[in-house]
């Protein structure tokens, strides 16, 4: 089962505010310990709101709003992708999480090809060069 635990900072992450050396260096060897057990599949940290922008959609037409993003209470971080057996192993792996006060880690399975069921399999069986994309090309 693959997961993504999706790191929220907490109200004290601002823009162009790195972490201290020593948050980066535990974090790190956090990612190290998920790369050497063999469950990490990806990660990335993310760039402050104020450098993004949200594409809304009112009436079938988009609309661009840049960052930084007013009414956001929550923001996120970054993100893990890891793949294991059990919603109770990912939890336990971001429990882990050399994360500091106010951090929130949020866990929650990828959804795959597999638990779809056959009218939406038979639509996306249309797109057979989407398929490895599509949870991971786990068609049944």
């Amino acid at each position: 089962m693959r997961f993504m635990m999706l790191m929220y900072p907490g109200p004290k992450a601002e823009a162009g505010v790195m972490p201290d050396d020593k948050l980066i260096a535990a974090m790190m060897a956090y990612n190290k310990e998920l790369a050497d057990a063999g469950v990490l599949l990806a990660l990335d940290g993310l760039h402050p709101p104020s450098m993004g922008a949200r594409v809304s959609f009112s009436g079938g037409k988009p609309k661009v709003t840049d960052g930084p993003f007013t009414e956001a209470k929550e923001v996120l971080g970054g993100y893990w992708m890891i793949q294991v057996k059990s919603k109770a192993e990912a939890v336990e792996w971001a429990s882990r999480c050399p994360a500091s006060d106010n951090e929130v880690i949020e866990v929650r399975q990828v959804q795959e090809f597999s638990d779809f069921p056959a009218d939406v399999k038979e639509a996306a069986a249309k797109f057979p060069e989407l398929q490895a994309q599509f949870g991971q090309g786990k068609a049944s």
